[in-house]
């Protein structure tokens, strides 16, 4: 593992990945980390954006800048040994409701080309199910750290797989059992969010995670997010385990207490119980500051579609939305 400057940056690996992970803090202080899209910038910021109807993110970040992002899942991104990157920061988030494309092109333009089924969203019969997905805020992160950790595979192939099943019952057994590793986040010395790729081991009392070395964490709000997608960013899923990270004889504990599963587990009604929602949150955050709904640019949204076949199917949000 190696520790560079934010002017080193290996932002070629960077631009591959098709997804990373990104922590704020919460309210109660809690780090709360989703899988997102970022888009590098040329003056060496990364942008991320997130929808009204998933505004957390925008509302952690102006409470406290603080965040980090981990770029640790390369699925989809062509490299076959990409190194894991972690990046620490600081965070803006304007009160701007964004209804176009404008100052965000590069981002929407290698959606559209990495997600081919979203342009399906742009479509007329789409509009009226999908206008909240384009009402954006936008989140500019300024790297303050960064460093370059061993490749996925290289961790995953350590141990294997977290058996969803064992004489325990506890918070996050079946999701955490899905997935070959998990994303701790967690908080440093100086209350900081950090993010470490892990192999968590269930026992009677929690799951027990390896952190490297360069991530000091501390004792407190954590919590273990799992997500994947496929090559074109579709079939994704997430969920998060919110808990209390502990130092114990064994190594650190994470002892859950909840689950959370913004997009559901895959079934076929979360579909339409994830479009009532994003409706309401959306509408709710337009209430709270006395606004009404205003409209999506869609021409302009449209433009930045590269001529190519629209994909056949026409997937419903919770099948891929990786930038919330």
């Amino acid at each position: 593992m190696s520790r560079t400057e934010p002017a080193s940056v290996p932002y070629d690996v960077l631009d591959a990945y098709r997804t990373c992970e990104f922590v704020t803090l919460g309210r109660d202080g809690i780090p709360l980390a989703w899988p997102t899209a970022v888009a590098r910038r040329e003056d060496g910021t990364l942008l991320v954006t997130t929808c009204l109807a998933f505004a957390q993110k925008a509302l952690n970040v102006r409470r406290d800048g603080r965040v980090a992002l981990l770029f640790s899942d390369p699925t989809g991104s062509g490299l076959s040994h990409a190194p894991q990157v972690f990046v620490s920061g600081r965070a803006e988030c304007p009160d701007t409701i964004m209804t176009g494309p404008q100052g965000a092109e590069d981002y929407w333009r290698r959606l559209f080309e990495r997600q081919p089924h979203s342009r399906s969203y742009l479509t007329r019969p789409m509009r009226p199910l999908m206008s909240w997905y384009y009402l954006r805020l936008l989140i500019t992160v300024e790297p303050q750290n960064v460093i370059v950790r061993p490749p996925l595979a290289d961790l995953v192939h350590r141990s294997a797989p977290m058996s969803a099943t064992g004489p325990w019952s506890m918070p996050g057994m079946a999701q955490l059992g899905r997935a070959p590793s998990a994303v701790l986040a967690a908080r440093d010395a100086s209350g900081a969010p950090v993010l470490a790729r892990t192999l968590p081991r269930p026992t009677s009392s929690g799951y027990l995670v390896e952190v490297p070395a360069d991530c000091p964490v501390e004792d407190g709000p954590a919590g273990l997010l799992v997500h994947r997608h496929d090559e074109r960013l579709n079939d994704m899923y997430n969920a998060f385990v919110r808990g209390t990270l502990q130092r114990t004889a064994a190594g650190r504990l994470l002892v859950p207490s909840r689950v959370i599963e913004p997009m559901g587990s895959g079934r076929a009604r979360d579909a339409l119980r994830v479009l009532r929602q994003t409706k309401r949150s959306t509408d709710r955050y337009l209430a709270r500051r006395g606004l009404s709904r205003p409209a999506v640019q869609w021409d302009r949204f449209r433009a930045l579609v590269r001529p190519a076949p629209v994909v056949p199917r026409v997937p419903l949000p919770v099948k891929g939305s990786p930038h919330q």
